[in-house]
């Protein structure tokens, strides 16, 4: 981050035709939601995202939507990158793409150096590769493609399991919504952990990632902290929300007095085991709404360990600024249909 300009980090999203729509959009809105969550907060606007491509105009991606290109890979590298991050973007055909525009690779090769963070998502990371730039360095890409970047590029240490790798100031990201996952670790590097994680608790609201909720919500905060006993606890945790989750149970699992435990959580998570378990138990409750239309509320509220539908209530009026009753209403997928 440049801290001398008051102005935004600079962004450069490079696509090219036949991009994936979702990895541009993704990380864009992203960047736009940690910049709405900085104006809330009082600040300025932390990101300027421009779209760039081997000329102006629209370009188009994989799906019916084009993005409108306001840059040339050319002017980029005439103004000089010091201050930005550029992103590659990946394609479903990389294999056509690299071979019809070697010059994007070239390009990659000359820009890289100068560049405090470069990104490539998913198969984006072949014009790294290409470019030799990833050689003798650890890399994540699309699980498809893993297989063929570890074959073709003998050097690269593929990581086929990452959802994204960070090697020096070389990014690489698995396909698709792991470019979300990246560009969050961008915003919680620059504008640190409680920034990211509204951002996170935006996009789970209203992009809904499909395969339940729980491994982008709470888990999220689970992901913070390398620190195995705490992990260990909050995986306990989740796993037996119905219960009352004491401080003495916790610390009893992580193997510690409750005074170091309570210091350690605290100290490797940003918030006390209550405040976790708190957003656990609403987190668990969200879910419960969004895919058991028919539970009544005293029994989600039982199942998330919240004593009475009435605790259930005063928790999501606080924490969220609705009701359980109009949370199900605006998010429940299989919300009943056939009330009267």
């Amino acid at each position: 981050m440049d801290h001398h300009h008051a102005h935004a980090h600079r962004v450069d999203l490079v696509v090219y035709p036949g991009f994936k729509a979702l990895e541009a959009v993704g990380p864009m809105s992203v960047f736009d939601y940690a910049n709405v969550h900085l104006r809330q907060h009082g600040r300025p606007d932390g990101y300027a995202v421009r779209v760039v491509a081997a000329r102006r105009g629209a370009v188009p991606s994989d799906t019916l939507m084009a993005l409108d290109a306001t840059h040339t890979l050319a002017e980029l590298e005439e103004e000089g990158s010091a201050g930005c991050t550029v992103v590659l973007v990946g394609s479903r055909n990389i294999e056509q793409v690299l071979a019809a525009s070697p010059e994007l690779v070239d390009w990659a090769a000359r820009v890289a150096p100068h560049v405090p963070r470069m990104i490539a998502l998913c198969s984006g990371s072949f014009f790294l590769a290409a470019a030799g730039l990833l050689d003798g360095r650890r890399a994540a890409t699309h699980w498809s493609v893993a297989a063929a970047l570890q074959q073709r590029y003998p050097r690269i240490a593929v990581d086929a399991d990452a959802i994204y790798v960070r090697d020096g100031h070389l990014w690489t990201s698995a396909g698709v919504t792991a470019g979300i996952d990246l560009a969050l670790a961008v915003v919680e590097e620059d504008f640190g952990h409680a920034l990211a994680l509204e951002v996170a608790r935006d996009l789970v609201m209203y992009l809904k990632r499909p395969g339940g909720q729980s491994q982008f919500s709470v888990p999220l905060a689970t992901q913070t902290t390398g620190h195995r006993g705490v992990q260990a606890v909050q995986q306990w945790v989740l796993a037996h929300l119905a219960e009352p989750l004491s401080l003495a149970q916790m610390a009893a699992q992580a193997a510690m007095s409750e005074r170091h435990f309570r210091r350690v959580f605290q100290q490797e998570t940003g918030q006390s085991p209550s405040a976790f378990v708190e957003a656990a138990r609403l987190e668990g409750a969200k879910q419960l709404l969004e895919t058991q239309g028919g539970l009544p509320l005293k029994t989600v509220a039982a199942r998330v360990g919240l004593g009475s539908e009435q605790a259930l209530r005063h928790l999501f009026v606080r924490r969220l600024g609705i009701t359980p009753q109009a949370y199900r209403e605006r998010f429940g997928g299989q919300a009943r249909k056939d009330r009267p």
